[in-house]
């Protein structure tokens, strides 16, 4: 993918040339913006796509000193996109440096080379987001008081590590649908990564946007923990097919998180924010807890989880019927040599007799 010598370059700009050469294509853009930065003229604009924007000074009760707070605005999609080109290379130097490496060595068919690249890719993202997300948690009050959910709405104030956690996510997933053309993936895959790259861009943003930052961390942190695990696991099982105990483990975690992903919800949509002060629709002031507002966000993420717990058990009943048809070959494998069938039986003794017969009739036995 990126960053690779080919001993034939194909025509420029060409279908081939531009996979090929992708990486190197971004790395471009991605220095001019930071050029940039060494000019006065143009160092605002190349500001604006680096660093996050529109912080606010506010000064807090219990500590001296001013504490800086971030909210949203249009200035954000030229940090999404700058982001997205990062996402891009680094992308492309996990694939050729760490992936493309593993993949020679196990020697995969076609269809599990995919599959090991998109686990590859997406192990190694689940996992830092995951340990970034407990970061951030770990700082902030709301995970030992579900109250801080809904408290205080709309949090238009977000700190630092939340805002660029969101940037980033919101990027990552921008990245991943030209990454679908870049690596080449097969036609009957593409709807598939197609349905949880858009759904991901859909609630992420929709978090972002509707000032629902805290609940939307509380929801990725351990939904990103199942697909780590379940992606580390597809990992293990292409480099040993007896290596399975994890998809059990997997399983268990990913009903108990979608179960807990509905009480959170329900708790904050259903009770929490239609039981706050502040009601009301303002796009000023961020406001959007209004009771329209409120059912679509929590139909929204019902729909989801319902779609995804279709999704799981038509996998575990496909795993179900594999294994069955497995066991039911090696009984069928096994079973002739165990038992003889009757034919067999009645010849033995057939030729046991004939075997008796002679051996008495022969003139050269003593009896």
């Amino acid at each position: 993918m990126g960053f690779r010598k080919k001993s034939k370059s194909p025509p420029v700009l060409s279908h081939e040339f531009v996979i090929q050469n992708h990486a190197d294509m971004v790395s471009c853009v991605a220095m001019i913006v930071l050029l940039g930065l060494m000019f006065e003229v143009t160092a605002k604009f190349a500001i604006m796509f680096i660093t996050v924007q529109y912080n606010v000074t506010q000064n807090a009760e219990d500590k001296p000193e001013s504490v800086n707070y971030y909210k949203y605005g249009p200035k954000d999609i030229a940090t999404v996109f700058f982001y997205l080109l990062i996402a891009i290379i680094l992308h492309a130097l996990i694939q050729e440096y760490i992936l493309d490496k593993i993949n020679r060595r196990l020697h995969l068919s076609k269809t599990k080379h995919s599959k090991f690249n998109e686990s590859g890719q997406l192990a190694t993202f689940y996992l830092c987001s995951f340990v970034w997300g407990c970061s951030i948690l770990t700082n902030e009050e709301f995970v030992t008081n579900p109250t801080f959910l809904w408290e205080g709405y709309p949090h238009i104030h977000m700190a630092f590590q939340v805002k660029f956690f969101y940037i980033c996510q919101i990027a990552y997933w921008f990245h991943a649908l030209p990454e679908l053309y870049f690596q080449k993936v097969r036609k009957e895959d593409i709807p598939r990564q197609l349905y949880y790259i858009c759904l991901y861009i859909f609630h992420i943003t929709g978090a972002y946007v509707l000032n629902l930052h805290r609940l939307g961390l509380v929801l990725l942190v351990p939904h990103y923990l199942v697909e780590l695990l379940f992606h580390a696991s597809r990992l293990f099982y292409f480099s040993d097919e007896n290596k399975q105990k994890g998809f059990t483990l997997w399983a268990l975690l990913f009903v108990i998180t979608r179960l807990l992903t509905l009480t959170v919800s329900v708790l904050t949509f259903g009770f929490g924010l239609s039981r706050t002060d502040n009601q009301g629709f303002s796009l000023a002031e961020g406001n959007f807890n209004v009771l329209t507002v409120r059912m679509t966000c929590l139909s929204a993420i019902c729909l989801t989880q319902a779609w995804m717990m279709w999704k799981f058990i038509n996998f575990q009943l496909k795993k179900w019927r594999e294994q069955s048809q497995i066991q039911a070959i090696k009984k069928k494998a096994v079973s002739p040599k165990s038992r003889p069938s009757k034919k067999d039986s009645r010849g033995e003794s057939c030729l046991k007799v004939i075997w008796h017969v002679e051996r008495f009739h022969d003139p050269r036995n003593p009896k």
